[in-house]
């Protein structure tokens, strides 16, 4: 029961304190936002633990040293795993697997507020409370953005300027939006562009971006959206023409060709089978002659020829 003060009140944060005198390494962990996830934090050697002999404490690396959860050994209670509210229902720590030197933290439904450092402590209280492990781990938090979507305005009447806009949305962390000539590849200069990122309701960012560039016929443009955290760049292009100024992405015309390719396939495989019918029924006609009908005239002709023949043979005879 005292212990439980100790480690309850002022002796924590001294216990705490004392901890941080030695950093140790940092490990990396990534995850997708909405994901489980498990911060692992396991002693190096094999060997089994009794839970009355344990402290087991997780907390946030920051100027407030916030509580994530923390294993104190206690007969009174049913429960001696204690999880603050702000992780409460998604921060969990295993029993079963700290017998077994298992000390991993296993957090669910990852959030972008979860793009921290995280600190695992555990001491022995039959090593007078030495501190048997410490690792610190660093979870990085992405989600992917949304394809942009591109929309044109402005004048189609030449040295007017055309107007470019790039949205994409719920991504993580903030992006990098470019924008791309598509005739000679190279990068539009920033000056030309007005980008906005701002933080949506559900802690993700979203972005738009603002191109303005004189008109030209028939300029391709490029929307480029970097997720530094993902290694990936998502893009859509726009054309321009003198006629329109809606959107003007290749989807559509990748769905046409697509559907072109499916089309001349279907003929083509069609064409094949009809010359394959054709070599068959070619191929049985020489092998047995075919014979074909041409009515009652042609049998009675040949029924008259062999009755001339007979009376030709019988004069001869005679």
């Amino acid at each position: 029961m005292q212990l439980n003060r100790f480690f309850s009140g002022p002796g924590l944060f001294l216990l705490l304190f004392c901890s941080l005198c030695v950093e140790a390494e940092v490990k990396e962990v990534n995850a997708m936002v909405g994901s489980d996830v498990e911060l692992r934090c396991v002693y190096p050697r094999r060997s089994h633990f009794s839970l009355d002999d344990l402290y087991v404490y997780w907390q946030i690396v920051d100027e407030a040293k916030t509580v994530v959860t923390y294993y104190l050994p206690s007969a009174n209670e049913s429960s001696t795993i204690h999880v603050s509210n702000s992780y409460k229902n998604r921060a969990h720590l295993s029993p079963d697997l700290m017998k077994e030197g298992d000390f991993s933290l296993h957090l669910q439904n990852v959030t972008p507020q979860d793009t921290q450092e995280f600190k695992c402590l555990v001491f022995r209280m039959s090593t007078v409370l030495g501190k048997a492990l410490e690792e610190v781990v660093r979870l990085r938090v992405a989600a992917n953005f949304s394809t942009p979507v591109i929309s044109t305005s402005g004048s189609s009447d030449p040295g007017q300027e055309r107007t470019f806009t790039c949205m994409s949305k719920n991504g993580y962390p903030e992006p990098n939006l470019y924008w791309i000539n598509r005739t000679d590849n190279t990068l539009i200069d920033e000056t030309l562009q007005n980008n906005t990122v701002y933080l949506n309701e559900l802690g993700l960012y979203d972005v738009v971006s603002t191109l303005r560039i004189p008109w030209t016929p028939h300029v391709d443009v490029i929307c480029c959206v970097e997720n530094v955290a993902l290694h990936q760049n998502i893009t859509s292009i726009s054309r321009a023409d003198s006629f329109t100024g809606s959107m003007n992405t290749e989807r559509p015309q990748e769905i046409h060709r697509e559907a072109t390719k499916v089309l001349f396939y279907v003929l083509a495989a069609l064409l094949a089978v009809v010359v394959v019918i054709f070599i068959i029924v070619l191929y049985r006609c020489r092998r047995r002659p075919c014979q074909s009908y041409t009515g009652p005239r042609a049998v009675q002709l040949e029924l008259t020829g062999l009755v001339t023949e007979d009376n030709e043979l019988s004069a001869y005879v005679l």
